[in-house]
């Protein structure tokens, strides 16, 4: 079904700016699953554009290069399913999004004073939301919001920067890799 979407959807996803962004949306996830491998309890997250992703948490710069660069050759030697990472934004709206749904669809027609009495279809709904979600949205990465063919995508520039956050007592480490291509 997401597989048929992703086909209807194609000439929007083949624009220019789609193709990029999702080809570095895949490339960015393909760097942090390199970089989770070598660095133990890693905690980061990323946000891709058409013209690169950027990196949000503690690794050092030459780790992120490194991490990058492999992650390019790998991918345009075929490991394609690097693009597709668990922890992606998509999967958390998908499963946000069908919960929503599963406790509306729950309460739907309930009187104000009988909502707790659909606590437990709710809850069943919810729970059935909570079990299709996962996969669902890694489906979703494959098929619309990543792309593991990567072209004539290439890496330019990777930048390091910190911003420092309010009640943070270490500044966010910031890493701007900048691509071309694809």
């Amino acid at each position: 079904m997401v597989e048929q979407l992703g086909q209807w959807i194609a000439p929007l996803l083949q624009t220019s700016i789609m193709r990029q962004t999702r080809r570095n949306h895949g490339l960015e996830h393909a760097t942090v699953h390199i970089l989770s491998a070598r660095i133990p309890h890693l905690s980061m997250a990323g946000r891709s554009d058409a013209g690169g992703f950027v990196l949000l948490g503690e690794a050092k710069t030459e780790q992120v290069t490194a991490a990058a660069n492999e992650a390019l050759r790998r991918m345009k030697r075929g490991e394609h399913d690097l693009a597709i990472h668990p922890n992606c934004g998509t999967n958390m709206v998908t499963t946000a999004l069908l919960v929503s749904v599963a406790a509306l669809i729950g309460v739907a027609g309930a009187q104000r004073a009988k909502l707790w009495d659909r606590l437990s279809v709710v809850f069943t709904l919810v729970i059935m939301a909570l079990f299709f979600a996962p996969s669902l949205g890694l489906q979703l990465q494959k098929h619309i919001t990543t792309d593991g063919e990567l072209g004539d995508l290439e890496i330019v520039t990777i930048r390091r920067s910190t911003i420092q956050l309010p009640f943070a007592a270490q500044p966010l480490v910031v890493h701007r890799v900048t691509t071309r291509g694809g």
